[in-house]
């Protein structure tokens, strides 16, 4: 039964991971007009250039889209890599309320 319930657990926690990463992805389409495959791989290479597991970066990206928050060196990372794949910038933050 502990296995079972272990395993739901580690499954939910996969399920969770993926949305994230697929939204983090969905950005990236968005911002430099790429394939999903390509978002995938600008996705990784930020992650492997910031030494952060891709979930964390996907969650950070996700928070930058809703708040404008990104780390400095992790924003610099994106905009190198959007840069690699085509004349995309970031946008500004958002002026504060």
């Amino acid at each position: 039964m502990f296995e079972l319930e272990e395993e739901v657990g580690q499954l939910k926690e996969a399920v969770t991971s993926h949305a994230v990463v697929d939204q983090a992805i969905g950005m990236l389409v968005a911002l430099a007009h790429v394939s999903p495959d390509e978002g995938w791989e600008m996705l990784r290479e930020v992650s492997q250039h910031a030494n952060i597991k891709l979930r964390n970066v996907a969650e950070m990206i996700i928070i930058w889209g809703r708040d404008g928050e990104l780390p400095g060196h992790l924003r610099v990372l994106l905009e190198d890599t959007l840069d690699r794949h085509g004349p995309t910038r970031l946008p500004e933050d958002p002026p504060s309320p």
